[in-house]
């Protein structure tokens, strides 16, 4: 079988990089040199052994006790191999713990039995989902500590289960174990009777492996292009399915179609005349084509293509994301600038409580961002292919951010449509503004993005800057038509020609306050707009006409979330 990647996450001191010293040490995969070091440094420091200390290879995670950076180390069983890896439990190294997590198969998440579930055993948990690893277990570790107490283990299960409902994100088992003292490491507990399922070593061995990836449609993105005497060579990392010698393939983002030649070999052993998933290869195709990095070889189903797209992104970095900034997007082997259009909306990712307005993600915020970027690219939606729909976001030189693409934005409309099926028009009153006491200026986020309205659809009355009653009705002014909502439900759509006025407040296309009271003044209002020439006219009857005040307020933001 296939090695298989394992990364071990949980809140700071619950004990994963124990349980994962343990495992190698009760299975014999350590050397005796490493087990003697760390019984030396015991022994020295007057402290008891250690199992997490075989893990933690620099000294100063020795004196603070946590694991800073991840640590990986190659593990077999007579049922295959494996690659563990311990992640760092504490807030300040959730880069790492991130970083370390992006290409496992399986997650183990660690929780504490004693202090329960954590702030930072739930922000792994829905980081977990983030990288759409769908192999989740729960290890609840310390039983000991709280005398193996069946009760207490069913009501971290209950917590976690209940944190996790929203993601649909389901773990597959739920093991108690007790890492310092070995129980259901390796060998059954005795102190855990009432738990009939399996141990962690044997729930590894029955994992399965991702051998699916190789029936997926074929994605391989170029790494890079080398020119051998008269040959030039196509090199990567094949993603996802599989590829042969004779198969038509085509090149993203253009499309280019072509065929597989052969493979590139260096020597006889090499040579081959197929190649699936987790192979890096070098192919020569049939047509000579200036190929480049970033670009994607596909079979099957193509990746999308586009120079806007929608994703969930986790911020790290020491400067907030903001609206307008640019970074460096890295997805697969891609590089393009991105540039940040519009923050839909945060999620406190340690409660998953959302907030609809939002300017700018600070530290440890989970976003849902649309990205434009300077050229099209290929991509895949995260939840198709997770290898080319995952990327990281770069601020300078730092990698500040990772995220996963939704999907392609290809809508390039701002700010609300209200349709009738027949017609379409464009309005702004649910867009919001502030004043920005930092830029000193008046700034626009337009919410709801994209969204359409239509007859029978209930709206949000009320926002961070607008607030409307639930009876009203919308003149959009430069689009001849208007919007009758009733109890905060839109009950007509259609041309001014065909409206009929009722004494109920009226707003414009972007929520001002219109002063009218009668038929005869809304007439009135209709005849001096079609008659407004230029700017200085227009500036003229809005004084006459808007209230600024009514239904909009503005507000002012600094260095919070709206």
């Amino acid at each position: 079988m296939s090695e298989l990647k394992i990364v071990f996450v949980g809140h700071v001191d619950h004990g994963k990089s124990t349980i994962i010293g343990r495992l190698l040490y009760d299975t014999k995969s350590l050397p005796q040199g490493i087990i003697d070091k760390v019984q030396r440094i015991a022994d020295e420091t007057g402290k008891n052994f250690e199992f997490a200390y075989l893990l933690d290879a620099f000294a100063e995670e020795r004196q603070q006790g946590i694991t800073i950076d991840t640590t990986q180390l190659k593990f077999s069983t007579p049922a295959r191999d494996y690659l563990i890896i311990d992640a760092p439990g504490h807030k300040e190294f959730l880069k790492n713990m991130i970083s370390g997590a992006a290409n496992a198969n399986a997650a183990f998440l660690v929780i504490d039995a004693q202090s329960g579930v954590r702030e930072q055993s739930r922000r792994h948990a829905y980081l977990l989902s983030l990288l759409g690893i769908k192999k989740i277990f729960v290890l609840v570790n310390k039983m000991d500590l709280v005398d193996w107490d069946e009760k207490i283990f069913r009501a971290v299960v209950s917590e976690i289960k209940n944190f996790l409902a929203p993601l649909k994100v389901m773990p597959e088992k739920f093991i108690p174990v007790s890492g310092f003292l070995g129980d259901n490491i390796t060998s059954r507990s005795k102190n855990l009777s009432w738990y009939a399922g399996e141990t962690l070593i044997e729930t590894l061995d029955k994992i399965g492996g991702i051998e699916e990836n190789f029936s997926a449609a074929l994605r391989f993105p170029i790494q890079d292009v080398y020119k051998f005497d008269e040959r030039r060579i196509i090199v990567g990392r094949i993603e996802a399915g599989t590829l042969h010698v004779g198969d038509k393939i085509k090149i993203f983002p253009e499309g280019r179609e072509t065929i597989v030649k052969e493979f590139a070999w260096w020597q006889e052993r090499d040579k081959k005349i197929s190649a699936r998933a987790g192979e890096s290869v070098g192919i020569i195709v049939e047509d000579e084509f200036f190929n480049k990095r970033g670009e994607i070889i596909a079979t099957g189903n193509a990746p999308q293509i586009s120079n806007r797209l929608r994703a969930s992104v986790f911020w790290m970095g020491k400067n907030f994301l903001t609206v307008g900034k640019s970074y460096k997007l890295k997805m697969a082997t891609a590089e393009v600038e991105a540039t940040v259009e519009k923050i839909i909306r945060t999620i406190d990712a340690a409660t998953l409580e959302s907030q609809k307005i939002s300017v700018k993600l600070k530290r440890d915020d989970v976003g849902e961002i649309i990205f434009k970027l300077k050229e099209k690219i290929a991509f895949d939606d995260f939840g198709k292919c997770p290898a080319t729909g995952r990327f990281v976001l770069i601020d300078g030189w730092d990698v500040a951010g990772g995220g996963i693409v939704l999907s392609a934005e290809n809508s390039e409309a701002d700010g609300t449509i209200f349709t009738n099926g027949e017609q379409n028009f464009r309005a702004e009153l649910f867009d919001e503004f502030y004043y920005d006491v930092e830029q000193r200026k008046i700034t626009q986020v337009a919410e709801p993005q994209n969204e359409i309205y239509r007859v029978g659809d209930k709206i949000q009355t009320a926002g961070f800057s607008y607030d409307y009653p639930a009876d009203f009705d919308i003149i959009l002014l430069n689009e001849s038509a208007f919007v009758k909502i009733r109890d905060a439900e839109i009950i007509s759509i259609g041309r001014l020609a065909d409206y009929t006025f009722e004494k109920v407040p009226h707003v414009n296309g972007r929520g001002f306050g219109l002063k009218v009271n009668t038929s005869a003044q809304f007439e009135e209002l209709l005849r001096e707009f079609r008659a407004v020439e230029n700017p200085r006219e227009l500036a003229d009857f809005s004084n006459k006409y808007f209230f600024l005040n009514q239904f909009r307020t503005l507000k002012f933001y600094f260095d919070y979330v709206i």
